[in-house]
């Protein structure tokens, strides 16, 4: 139990440094390259925190565990908004200037309903896996020519977040780091992550909701408090949608291309409806003053707090 523990701490910081490293990688090579910095940092916001959740579900899929990764992939989601932006929002106020986010959390509820109506019969098919793919592809389209008709200032700062040295070889250098440490960190978060769920009770489908989706989460709620301080209430609400979308489009989709992804009944009927809660929670909150309260970021984790209490309670209770 004790090894276990020490590895998963240990993968989830080489995740932590790979995202970063692939994150700045990813950003110096596409500019080199002619993508323009808005673009670039467009990307970045809204998905790059999601990509050491995605190298936890690559290997989990490799490994034959897609419960652990479809768990995860659901779980992020409600860790994203209820300890993530909420934990933000508490630290500071959250001033969101980027309209275009409340358009990206509609279609963030409408693939939460999408989901849970194609996992309705048991089985998320590949299919559906394209579909879901296809979606991504078309909202992101939509998410880049909406976001070009914001103010200038909210484009620059999307800009000056992609901003790094275009120099290929340390951009290639950094790539290639991040591999190696996405590679080792989702290797072992995967490893040991059934470990510490079986020592508490859990399922490898609960591992993923909460040991991995809690875990690979940290050092973003760290992000997002430190961003939220510095005034980019855009950044930590872009990243949070962002990424729920992606977790949900590209990552399950992904993963039903490859294989078609067993969904247990109890997870459309408890999870993704929770997922789904929390996503319509937040959607007043950007459609009013545009601004994500303490208040509301108080409210945000009490509700997070509820449903891990809920999700441990099914597991004792069964």
């Amino acid at each position: 139990m004790f090894e276990a523990v020490g590895l998963f701490v240990l993968g989830l910081v080489l995740l932590a440094l790979g995202g970063d490293s692939i994150v700045k990688g990813t950003s110096g090579l596409a500019q080199r390259f002619g993508v323009s910095p808005f673009v670039a940092g467009l990307l970045l916001v809204a998905f790059g925190t999601s990509l050491p959740e995605l190298a936890v579900n690559a290997r989990a899929v490799f490994t034959g565990s897609q419960a652990l990764a479809l768990g995860n992939a659901v779980g992020s989601n409600v860790v994203n908004v209820g300890l993530t932006l909420g934990a933000a929002a508490i630290a500071a106020p959250l001033l969101v200037r980027w309209r275009a986010l409340a358009s990206l959390l509609l279609c963030l509820m409408l693939a939460t309903v999408a989901v849970m109506a194609a996992g309705w019969d048991g089985v998320l098919s590949r299919f559906e896996g394209v579909l879901l793919l296809v979606a991504f592809v078309a909202v992101l389209a939509a998410c880049i020519a909406r976001s070009r008709r914001e103010k200038p200032e909210l484009q620059d700062a999307i800009a000056a977040f992609a901003r790094t040295s275009n120099g290929l070889v340390q951009n290639l250098l950094r790539f290639a780091i991040a591999i190696v440490l996405l590679y080792f960190g989702a290797r072992w978060v995967v490893q040991s992550a059934p470990v510490i769920g079986l020592a508490l009770g859990m399922a490898p489908l609960l591992s993923g909701l909460l040991v991995v989706a809690i875990g690979t989460a940290l050092p973003e709620v760290a992000a997002a408090v430190a961003a939220a301080r510095r005034g980019q209430g855009d950044m930590v609400a872009g990243h949070v949608i962002g990424s729920s979308l992606f977790n949900l489009l590209v990552v399950l989709g992904g993963m039903a291309v490859v294989r078609d992804v067993p969904v247990p009944t109890s997870f459309v009927r408890f999870e993704l409806p929770a997922a789904l809660v929390f996503a319509v929670m937040l959607y007043p909150m950007l459609r009013g003053d545009l601004r994500v309260s303490r208040t509301e970021g108080g409210i945000l984790l009490v509700a997070f707090a509820a449903w891990v209490a809920f999700e441990l309670f099914l597991v004792h209770a069964g």
